[in-house]
């Protein structure tokens, strides 16, 4: 309770004057109800449901407890993007091994909710308030960038098997389960021996699901290091239409910010603008033509209509943002997401006949962010690990051999207090710690 009063600035991503913030800070379990699901728990006595087990910040929550809003991740207050209005079926009390059914769970309780498993994925808010906002999402300090590819030991399973890989998705807060193009069906994790216990779980209870795995691999992600050297230039195949691009580098700091999805195309365009002028330099104009972020709407590449004065343009945005989102989704040098990257149309010409300026225009705005890559030196960028390693010091050449044959750079290295054994920092790339029980020592995955 006293926690929450100098927590719920950071907790809560709405104003902090409002009725919401309020419950939260006073942890009032009269006050409307606000619930952070962290984790969907696997129920045994359902097959293939789950409990959103979570922490009530305001608030109660009671079985049968209708008009509750239940928000995605991607909720965006005063849509309806994922969002759901649904009743509280059952609350239920985790102790050990014992599940139990309860009653009213009033604030600063966790507790398990059964049937709003099928609106969330992983994690969401649960509020009774009509304006409620989100609980800021919990922050990880790995990220999937290890890939597996899986397929099923007999063809007849692979219904099972995509069954099974739905609900590895929601019990795993760190696997990202997807399918390729190409059919085929990808776990990522954090690790190597990340993998092996996806792997390992889905053959064992309760999914009981026989497959062939494919060796780990890393994914790598696409940039550029500096500006475009020139104005890229494409046609659709009428040659009715022209687009013009540059690409430049993002820096760092703005990249990791925008993957926070702290900053939002939602949020309001002064508030925009005050974040990226004032703290990141960006000149006005540009901040205020801001048109998208990409891939799917959140990754940290920034697409800027920065052409003046071009007619019809606003009738072929929605094809340029297809494109943008198409090239950023599948980097021209591997196909890999790009990253820090951000794409000027310079200018536009199109044709005032509707029948010539609609055909091709997504393929040709594409193929411009392409050339605009491909011509502001791309680079591909390695995810890396920050290891932490703590050995006496009889054994630190062996540490230091290890490192050096795996491409690892060491950072730190101290003594710890009272002890002969010394603690070394060092930079190890993902993909050399495949083979070694180096992830053991992991502590951060960052790109």
């Amino acid at each position: 309770k006293v926690a929450q009063q100098y927590r719920t600035s950071y907790l809560y991503e709405g104003p902090e004057d409002d009725e919401v913030a309020a419950s939260i800070r006073e942890c009032n379990p009269k006050g409307p109800l606000i619930m952070y699901v962290s984790k969907m728990v696997s129920f045994t006595n359902s097959k293939g449901r789950f409990l959103a087990f979570g922490r009530i910040f305001g608030g109660t929550v009671a079985p049968g407890q209708k008009g509750c809003r239940i928000m995605g991740p991607d909720y965006i207050p005063g849509k309806k993007v994922d969002l759901f209005v649904k009743t509280i079926q059952r609350t239920i009390v985790i102790t050990g091994q014992i599940i139990q059914t309860t009653g009213c769970v009033p604030c600063g309780n966790m507790v398990c909710i059964l049937g709003v498993d099928q609106y969330l994925l992983k994690n969401g808010t649960i509020s009774d308030h009509e304006n409620s906002h989100l609980i800021r999402p919990m922050k990880y300090s790995v990220a999937p960038v290890v890939r597996v590819a899986v397929e099923p030991k007999n063809v007849s399973d692979l219904p099972r098997l995509i069954e099974c890989l739905k609900r590895l998705s929601k019990s795993d807060p760190l696997a990202v389960v997807s399918s390729e193009e190409s059919g085929q069906h990808i776990i990522a994790g954090c690790s190597e021996l990340h993998i092996e216990i996806c792997l390992d779980v889905l053959q064992s209870e309760p999914f009981k699901c026989e497959i062939i795995g494919s060796e780990p691999y890393v994914t790598y992600k696409e940039t550029v290091s500096a500006s475009s050297s020139q104005i890229c230039l494409t046609k659709t195949p009428n040659k009715r239409n022209r687009l013009f691009a540059t690409a430049e580098p993002l820096i760092d700091e703005l990249s990791n910010y925008i993957e926070t999805l702290q900053l939002r195309q939602n949020f309001d365009i002064k508030e925009v603008h005050k974040i990226l002028c004032d703290g990141y330099k960006w000149d006005m104009t540009d901040a205020g033509k801001l048109w998208a972020f990409g891939p799917d709407d959140r990754g940290a590449n920034i697409l800027v209509g920065a052409s003046k004065e071009v007619q019809y343009l606003d009738e072929i945005k929605d094809s340029i943002l297809c494109g943008f989102q198409w090239a950023t989704r599948e980097g021209p040098m591997t196909e890999e997401n790009m990253r820090g990257v951000r794409m000027n149309l310079v200018d536009a010409l199109i044709s005032s006949d509707h029948i010539y300026s609609r055909g091709g225009l997504a393929p040709t705005a594409k193929r411009v962010f392409y050339g605009a890559g491909l011509t502001a030196k791309p680079r591909l960028l390695e995810p890396i690990y920050l290891a932490e390693f703590t050995a006496p010091d009889e054994v630190m050449n062996a540490v230091y051999k290890c490192l050096d044959q795996r491409r690892g750079v060491i950072i730190e290295e101290k003594p710890v207090a009272g002890t002969p054994l010394i603690r070394v920092k060092a930079y190890l790339p993902v993909a050399e710690s495949f083979g070694s029980n180096l992830q053991d020592s992991v502590c951060l995955t960052a790109y």
